[in-house]
This record gives structure tokens, C-alpha cells and sequence, in this order.
């Protein structure tokens, strides 16, 4: 534990989609010398998440423990529950900063989180902050005491206070200071924070995978500004411009970078060993870096492909195309193949970087390919994606229905990899389901569909 905390017994629950998250939670906090009362539940089958919430605040609100965490999918409904508990302040967490905050300003007694929301090791981060915060500055005490005043049916005694810069300590108005600058800095960038959304509209403009957000929620028209480029540009916005031969030097990836500039392409798609450089060509640029890791056997185990996604992440990949255990899969060990995707997921979760998880279709069953899908989705992955490129063959129209099919009803996306050489494959997949392209002949499919609209025109 980075931190030293007086807490020394904690409650700690979850219901059947925050179990595996709260067994890890269960032995790391055991390894830290703290005693934990386990409030179930204890097994896969499906349960309802307010008992255990219940069961966990009532450890608390009663001086069975001081402190209390309840793990379920998103770790609203727990929130909600554990909160009409008298005594209760459980807050919901899904950053260190909020949960170190919930402690500080709020004097949180419970912590619920989100199994679904936050890898292990977030979620240790999450429990060390806050553990060893305390609220201490008065004005914070005064508040939360005026939560319990609430909680008892009267009424503050402070009388309500008009909010004013005068009101302020010089810590609070260094912290609203740099705030303001933090969101006025995102809505000139290529991208922004999901905090400053609501300054900007360049995510929704730029960047697909917020285009399918906002149709799933109902949008049935997304605003196209002028000088956003021809409609062959919409196409570009699917596919990733992709180098992974062995011998590409450092001038073959430069070039990559400027074509995928000049043509508005997802990203650029290359080994981690050239991530460094391609972040510092596309500085700037709505082109994001995705590196490949465990490439392209899938062979590696799980922990050096955990260790090869965040140094790539750390360089400046800001996604991640991860090859599964084949072998494994073939062999039923789908447990292994589950932890192998789950340890790069974990790792692009930590850091809000997208994860796509390449399944070598080619080498599958169509029983394996529903099976590898369905595990992908179990451990939060962003996308599935069909094909190294290095099989012995790539993206079939076959292959993409059947995968998204499997992720039908998520926000996943089907990424249709090798052997993609012209606009019509590109096409042909895409009305099959397909949400990304990769492709290392990009430059030929944009050219081909660049003279199409001439032609028409």
C-alpha cells in the first residue's frame, strides 16, 4: 500500500459482476496485514447487488468496521443502496482523484466501484487513496456534519452562504484557476477530455468510436463542417494505416505518418518499437498511435503482454491491438485465453486507452470465433479484430457478421484485418459489420475512392 492508513478492518462485498474484482481486492488488502469481513457474495450466480450493499454499510454503520467496499458492475446501484443506511457516506469512485476527494471533503465511510468501470490495478490505486485520506480542514467537517444534520430529518444549522470569490481559500481558488485552464487548453487540442466535452465539439467531428456513441444513444444526424474534406474522408475515419513489416526502418514509418495526415486516417498501426517516434510525428494531430503487442503469434504470456502494452502506452500509443493465446483457445483453456486479454485490458483501461483484441480468425472455428469474441467482452475490450495479417488468411465478409453479431448490444467495435487491397473489400466489409479497417494498401483504397467521386462529379 503506497500510503499508511490507521484503518485496519474493512467490510468488503460485491455481487456476481464485481466478484472476481472483489477477490483481488480481497487478497491485496490482506497482504497489507488489514483484516477483511467478507460480505459475500461468494460464487458466479447471478444476486442482487442491494443485500450486499446493505450487508457492507451495516458493518459500518453499526462499528463493525470503520471503513466499508461494495464492487458491482458500475457501482451506482450499490452506491444508492448502501447510502440508505443511516450513519452511511458511501461515495462512488472511479479515479485516485475522486477518491481521494470523497475522503478529504466528504469523510466517505463506504467506497463502491465499478468492476466494469476499472481494472485491478486502478482499482488498487483507488483503495490505497482512499484509505489513507482524512478530512481534516474544518470547513470540510463542518459540511459533513451538516449531511448528518440532513440525514436526521433537521435542518443545517448554517444558514445557506452566497457564493462568491471572497468565499473562497487561496487553495480553493488555485485549484478553479487551474482547472479553468486545464478546459480551455482541451478545446483547442485534437481531442479532449470526457470533462470538457461539453466546451468543444471536436470528438464528435474526429474521432468514430464517439460517432457510434452518440447514433447508439438516438442521434439520427451528426453536424459535418466545411473544409472537413470530400466524402472519401468519412471513409478514412474507418481505417488504421498499418506498417508491421520486419524490416520497415525508421524512414518507411515517417512516411507512414505523413500519409496518414494527409489523409485523415484513424491511425497509424506499427510495432512498439517505432511508437515513440510516430507519437512525435503525429504531435498534434487527430491521428492516434496504436501499437501491436504480443505480435503475432499471441504466444507471449500474459504478464509480457501486460509489460509490452504499458511501455507502449507510456511512449505514446494511445491504442493497443493485442494477439490472444491461439493455442490456448483451440485447447478449451478459455480461463487462460480470458486472463491473457484481460491483462492488456486492465492495462488500457489504467490509462483510457483503447484495446482491440485480434482473434486470427483464420485459424478458428466459427465456434472459436464466438467463443474468443464473447471473452474479449468479458474483459472490457474495445474492439474485436480478425486477423494479424501474418495467418495463413485475413477478413472475410463472413467473419465480420459473425463477430459483431457476438458483440451485439456493447459499445465494441469489429476491427477487419489482412488482405483488405482494394475500395471494395474495404466496403464489402463494412456493410458486414466491420467498424475499423486495417489495411496497409490505405493510400491505394483512398485513391480509388478519391477517383470515384471525381468521376461522379
Amino acid at each position: 500500500m503506497s500510503n499508511p492508513t490507521t484503518v485496519r478492518k474493512i467490510a468488503l462485498g460485491a455481487d456476481h459482476a464485481g466478484l472476481e474484482l472483489k477477490q483481488h481486492i480481497l487478497q491485496y488488502l490482506r497482504k497489507q496485514g488489514l483484516e477483511v469481513v467478507d460480505c459475500g457474495t461468494h460464487g458466479p450466480d447471478p444476486v442482487d447487488y442491494p443485500q450486499f450493499a446493505a450487508a457492507v454499510a451495516r458493518q459500518v454503520a453499526e462499528g463493525g468496521c470503520p471503513r466499508g467496499i461494495m464492487i458491482d458492475g458500475a457501482g451506482i446501484g450499490s452506491c444508492m443502496a448502501a447510502n440508505k443506511v443511516a450513519g452511511v457516506r458511501a461515495a462512488l469512485c472511479h479515479d485516485v482523484s475522486s477518491a481521494r476527494n470523497s475522503r478529504e471533503h466528504n469523510d466517505a465511510n463506504v467506497l463502491t466501484l465499478g468492476a466494469g468501470m476499472v481494472g485491478r490495478s486502478l482499482a488498487e490505486q483507488i483503495v490505497d487513496a482512499w484509505l489513507a485520506g482524512e478530512c481534516t480542514a474544518d470547513r470540510h467537517r463542518r459540511r459533513v456534519e451538516m449531511i448528518g444534520q440532513i440525514e436526521r430529518g433537521a435542518p443545517p444549522t448554517d444558514a445557506p452562504r452566497a457564493v462568491g470569490v471572497e468565499g473562497l481559500s487561496e487553495e480553493d481558488l488555485a485549484r478553479v484557476v487551474a482547472r479553468m485552464a486545464e478546459l480551455r487548453g482541451a478545446t483547442g487540442a485534437a481531442s479532449c477530455t470526457e470533462a470538457s466535452c461539453m466546451f468543444c465539439r471536436v470528438c464528435g467531428e474526429t474521432d468514430p468510436k464517439r460517432i457510434r456513441q452518440l447514433i447508439d444513444a438516438g442521434a439520427h444526424r451528426i453536424g459535418h463542417r466545411p473544409g472537413q474534406g470530400s466524402p472519401p474522408r468519412e471513409l478514412a475515419q474507418y481505417i488504421d494505416h498499418t506498417l508491421l513489416r520486419p524490416d520497415a526502418t525508421a524512414e518507411d514509418v515517417r512516411k507512414l505518418c505523413v500519409e496518414a495526415r494527409e489523409y485523415s486516417f484513424a491511425s497509424v498501426c506499427l510495432n512498439p518499437t517505432y511508437v515513440k517516434l510516430a507519437a512525435r510525428e503525429l504531435a498534434g494531430t487527430p491521428v492516434k498511435v496504436c501499437a501491436v503487442v504480443g505480435f503475432p503469434l499471441g504466444a507471449h504470456v500474459a504478464d509480457v503482454k501486460a509489460m509490452e502494452a504499458r511501455r507502449a502506452i507510456r511512449e505514446g500509443a494511445t491504442e493497443i491491438d493485442m494477439v490472444i493465446n491461439i493455442g490456448a483457445l483451440k485447447s478449451g483453456e478459455c480461463d487462460l485465453v480470458y486472463r491473457d486479454i484481460l491483462a492488456v485490458t486492465d492495462a488500457c483501461i489504467e490509462r483510457r486507452v483503447v484495446c482491440k483484441v485480434i482473434i486470427e480468425t483464420a485459424l478458428l472455428t466459427d465456434d472459436e470465433k464466438a467463443v474468443a469474441c464473447r471473452l474479449a467482452r468479458k474483459a472490457r475490450a474495445d474492439y474485436v479484430k480478425t486477423s494479424t495479417g501474418f495467418g495463413p488468411g485475413g477478413a472475410t465478409a463472413h467473419d465480420v457478421a459473425l463477430m459483431a453479431e457476438a458483440v451485439r448490444g456493447t459499445t465494441m467495435g469489429v476491427k477487419a484485418s489482412g488482405g483488405i487491397r482494394t475500395l471494395a473489400d474495404a466496403r464489402k466489409l463494412i456493410e458486414a459489420g466491420a467498424t475499423r479497417i486495417g489495411a496497409s494498401a490505405s493510400v491505394k483504397i483512398m485513391a480509388e475512392a478519391q477517383k470515384e467521386v471525381t468521376v461522379s462529379a
